[in-house]
């Protein structure tokens, strides 16, 4: 993997650049589309690419390694090749599904142990055997095996968890180093930053996971009940100190505001169910603001979606008729409005990266994160 830094703001910490993998070329900032079992919920490949104009997309280790398992998709070689995506695919470690199953698993220095949310049967996730389902899963971004803490949660535990993170690191490195590609292209391996909310851990972890010099490096265990004001105050904290020439990723965020704000402190990537799972319920974003499309004021709007964002579904579709789909729960509305708000997040990183280029990043965030914020 490449990274090739283009273009800085004069006025915040944004920029913009490039990564380059095997599967292709990754203009940041990017947002990367959630397709947890491999699938984007209700979206097509085709549709990816062609109206969203998604760059690189997301696989989950927990759920793909659980169903359909590591078998089948080794078989059709690689998740590439089992879901039909020939771009750049990042997987998750399982980590954040390990800390939402707080219910059903044990974390000890070995690993976790944890029951299935499928069938009740008993798994262990190890450092390693992470790596190793990585690497037969195939994506071209991987992530290392680490714990998320909740918020809010004690400063002993914060610190021993970041501890423990930082030793499964060291592991997972090694397995990774001695082990190869299974499909004949080149795979990377991100560190995770962890240490909650408090600012000395968030230091102490961002200096270690620099250390490793890896071609990448994230930021996790944020957007999970935090005020937003320290998602902020970390993220600005840890981007001082990660190495300015690779790619940063904040993992799990987030609203349209939150990533203006992150990018403007840094980081390149972002990921995030909420424009798919909000659009299932009828949530929608747009260049105008947010609408929630079950409200009575939409039911006889026929002007189209979102006329200023351009692609197909929010130009050709009108309000009053999403409106109606969503409230008959036809399977159509949450396809049309998954598109919609996908194509939303793709064009806003777009356009900071455009307004980065030119310049004027920091006065076109500051009016945009109000315009994307406001209720309609």
């Amino acid at each position: 993997m490449k990274f090739d830094l283009s273009h800085k703001d004069s006025k915040s910490s944004a920029r913009a650049g490039s990564i380059t993998t095997d599967h292709g070329v990754i203009q940041t900032p990017i947002f990367m589309p959630v397709g947890t079992a491999g699938s984007v919920k209700a979206v097509h490949q085709r549709e990816l690419k062609d109206d969203i104009k998604a760059q690189i997309i997301l696989g989950n280790t927990y759920h793909l390694y659980l169903r359909p398992g590591l078998d089948i998709i080794g078989e059709a070689g690689g998740l590439h090749k089992f879901n039909g995506w020939d771009g750049p695919i990042l997987t998750d470690s399982g980590g954040y599904q390990v800390y939402s199953l707080s219910g059903t698993r044990k974390i000890k220095e070995d690993g976790v142990t944890f029951m299935s949310h499928i069938d009740g049967s008993r798994h262990t996730f190890t450092p390693e055997n992470v790596m190793d389902i990585q690497r037969r899963i195939g994506a071209d971004i991987i992530m290392a095996f680490d714990e998320c803490t909740p918020y809010p949660c004690e400063y002993t535990y914060a610190r021993e968890s970041m501890e423990m993170t930082h030793r499964w690191l060291d592991r997972c490195c090694k397995r990774f180093d001695e082990t190869e590609s299974l499909y004949g292209y080149q795979q990377t391996l991100f560190p995770i930053v962890q240490g909650s909310v408090y600012p000395d851990l968030r230091k102490q972890s961002a200096e270690a996971i620099a250390a490793f010099g890896r071609e990448g490096n994230a930021i996790g265990g944020l957007s999970v009940g935090e005020p937003a004001e320290k998602m902020y105050e970390m993220t600005s904290l840890v981007c001082d100190i990660l190495p300015s020439d690779k790619p940063r990723y904040l993992m799990g965020v987030g609203t349209p505001a939150n990533i203006l704000e992150c990018i403007a402190l840094g980081i390149d990537m972002f990921d995030c169910v909420m424009p798919t799972r909000n659009a299932r319920n009828g949530m929608l974003f747009t260049t105008q603001g947010i609408i929630n499309i079950r409200n009575e004021k939409w039911k006889n709007d026929l002007n189209p979606i979102d006329p200023e964002l351009g692609g197909y579904v929010s130009t050709f579709y009108s309000r009053a008729y999403l409106r109606h789909l969503i409230h008959s729960k036809e399977i159509l509305g949450a396809q049309i409005a998954s598109i919609h708000n996908l194509t939303f997040y793709l064009w806003l990183v777009g356009q900071a990266r455009e307004h980065i280029i030119a310049g004027d990043f920091a006065i076109w965030k500051e009016k945009m994160t109000k315009t994307v914020s406001q209720r309609l």
